[in-house]
């Protein structure tokens, strides 16, 4: 860990990185949990996630607010699942398999109401070109 000021300790670039728990009991990684879902330890760890995530389900939701929102589950490869949004693109143009990275600190669309956000890897801009395939 690195020092920046007023005794704060800051994260290493080398652990940049979506992060979870492993419980250092049985394993299991999971994702904001006092307990481990598992084994019910109370001893986790912090950990950075090495790959990007996957998009397993995902839909749009109007309700609560004025405009659409896309819901998202994202399965990493330590096997953790996290409910999230995907923002940065239209609601309706996330798709299940897509990679998502998460979204930084201060960035558009992210608040401080504890949310997870991710934005796709791999965007699709506009999808007329693709309708006009078919």
């Amino acid at each position: 860990m690195a020092m920046s000021g007023f005794g704060v300790m800051a994260p290493k670039q080398a652990e940049e990185g979506f992060a979870y728990q492993r419980c250092r009991w049985c394993g299991t990684a999971s994702f904001r949990r006092l307990l481990c879902p598992v084994c019910a330890a109370s001893d986790l760890e912090r950990q950075y996630s090495e790959g990007p995530g996957v998009v397993v389900q995902s839909r749009v939701v109007h309700r609560g607010t004025g405009t659409a929102r896309n819901e998202s589950l994202v399965r990493f490869p330590e096997g953790f699942v996290v409910p999230c949004r995907v923002v940065g693109t239209a609601p309706n143009l996330v798709w299940v398999g897509a990679t998502v990275r998460s979204v930084l600190a201060g960035a558009e669309g992210s608040g401080d109401s504890g949310e997870v956000l991710f934005e796709l890897r791999d965007t699709i801009e506009d999808d007329d070109d693709f309708r006009r395939h078919f």
